[in-house]
């Protein structure tokens, strides 16, 4: 079994400060060598408006990536993310405009969300078929579905009380950046406090020896699933709400930047090693290096190509790391 199991499960428990620096110290420099470079190299970078932009815009891709870490851990992958934001944000919406009670859309939209992770989870679970194959199939069945139901149009939204979930200040800060806040809190208790957690670990690290300690592996690859589909709605109704309207093209590709920072913050592809404070600091890498070649004036295009590139060399990192682990 994977020697990092009782590391990760114990995570938090024992000097945290340490143990927070020890496991992400090398991405903590990445981070900082970034910030340092923009800093000289852009006018805008180190101010605070921009430091709240940052930190307001990787709201989405921090949810989304908390989720992927979770299915990640258990060596599994979600890829129909990006399709269940665009899906939710329309469901959310159009259920609002209908005379809906707000609390009622959005948990509406919610338990659609989590409809998703069921069906993904109970395919990868109980019929054996390759994770990326389901969610790959399913990305596109959900992306459909959000097409359909609005005819490939954008679906405005009214209510004014709706969009201030995700345009809203409270104290000079974001309502977005205290919902991810509450997230991390509850997600991280999940993680490294309950049984649930440590079967998370034990089942990514060897999900045969797993098994023959009793543990219910199908069961529990079904909830985590869920658990990253209802971020990723939860993550379609923010930004619906920022928006002023559900797209039906919302959050294509975004599943990308999740697995970026879920690997960049060293959670790994063959399951078993995870953290959500790593996933976090992956995700402000992204968020950082995207501001940073928007103030720098760099074309969409290339910034495509090069965050392609550091999706591969954070997966390269990765595979490097577990050979040498292996030895």
């Amino acid at each position: 079994m994977n020697k990092s199991i009782g590391v990760n499960s114990n995570y938090l428990k024992k000097n945290p400060v340490s143990t927070f620096v020890k496991n992400n110290l090398g991405i903590l420099i990445g981070l900082l060598a970034l910030c340092v470079v923009l800093t000289f190299t852009t006018d805008y970078f180190m101010t605070g408006k921009n430091l709240l932009t940052v930190l307001r815009q990787i709201c989405i891709n921090v949810l989304l990536a908390f989720g992927m870490t979770f299915v990640l851990i258990v060596g599994g992958i979600d890829l129909t993310v990006g399709s269940v934001v665009g899906a939710s944000g329309v469901a959310v919406v159009m259920l609002i405009e209908a005379g809906f009670p707000i609390a009622l859309a959005v948990l509406l939209a919610l338990f659609l969300g989590g409809l998703v992770g069921l069906i993904n989870g109970v395919i990868v679970a109980y019929t054996g078929m390759p994770a990326f194959i389901v969610t790959l199939s399913m990305q596109g069945v959900v992306r459909g579905i959000a097409y359909i139901i609005t005819d490939g149009r954008s679906v405005a939204s009214t209510n004014k009380v709706f969009t201030t979930i995700g345009n809203s200040y409270l104290v000079g800060i974001p309502v977005p950046i205290y919902i991810v806040v509450v997230v991390m809190l509850v997600i991280s208790v999940i993680l490294y406090r309950t049984r649930f957690g440590r079967r998370m670990y034990a089942i990514g690290g060897n999900a045969t020896a797993a098994k023959f300690t009793g543990i219910k592996l199908n069961g529990l690859v079904v909830r985590v699933y869920i658990i990253s589909a209802l971020l990723s709605a939860l993550a379609g109704i923010i930004l619906a709400s920022r928006m002023y309207s559900g797209q039906p093209t919302a959050g294509q590709g975004y599943e990308s930047d999740a697995i970026a920072a879920a690997v960049l913050g060293g959670t790994s592809f063959t399951g078993g090693i995870g953290t959500i404070s790593g996933t976090l600091i992956g995700a402000l890498v992204i968020g950082v290096l995207s501001n940073g070649l928007n103030l720098l004036h760099i074309s969409s295009y290339v910034q495509m190509v090069i965050k392609g590139i550091v999706i591969i060399m954070a997966v390269g990192i990765d595979l490097f790391k577990n050979r040498n682990n292996s030895k």
